[in-house]
């Protein structure tokens, strides 16, 4: 669906007098391009369309609920998926950005007693990601009715926003 809206909105691109839809998708990219570049800086700038893409993803999966579709994010594999494919694309920016032996050796960093802990780092933070992501999209079944568009809409955004910012702060800390 989301590629589907993508071709249908980018057919009739303008570069003089673009209409009200094309100056406000291009507002809300340059919005969340700006805030993904804050975040990981230049460096970082070729992860942008993975985090924005991340972004739009969960968001729209997780307000679908509403109109009565189960979110794919209730699906313990999607969010395991989402997960993994972030810690691939974090790990793969520390590895691009150090090289084998400097990826390496970060393990070892600040001292050498402490590569279980960064190794075992490895393997938490896409059961963290995942986990979180998971937990509160399955959290509104214990909730009443009338609070469910709060965990619907608001929650939701919140979770994408969440999930995006912590891969993004990932991707800073290999960078850096």
């Amino acid at each position: 669906v989301l590629v589907l809206l993508s071709i249908i909105f980018v057919r009739n691109l303008k570069v003089e007098k673009p209409g009200k839809l094309q100056l406000f998708l291009e507002t809300s990219i340059g919005f969340l391009r700006d805030f993904f570049l804050d975040l990981v800086g230049e460096e970082g700038k070729g992860y942008i369309p993975y985090l924005i893409s991340t972004a739009l993803f969960i968001g729209v999966a997780n307000l679908i609920g509403i109109a009565g579709i189960t979110p794919p994010t209730k699906d313990l594999n999607v969010t395991a998926a989402l997960a993994v494919i972030s810690i691939a694309v974090i790990e793969y920016a520390g590895f691009h950005k150090k090289g084998m032996k400097g990826f390496i050796k970060s393990f070892a960093e600040p001292v050498a007693f402490i590569l279980p802990i960064n190794i075992m780092e490895i393997a938490i933070r896409p059961v963290s990601l995942c986990m979180r992501l998971f937990g509160n999209v399955v959290a509104p079944l214990i909730v009443p009715i009338p609070f469910s568009f709060y965990f619907d809409i608001f929650d939701g955004l919140i979770q994408a926003y969440v999930f995006v910012f912590l891969t993004a702060l990932f991707i800073k800390e290999q960078l850096d």
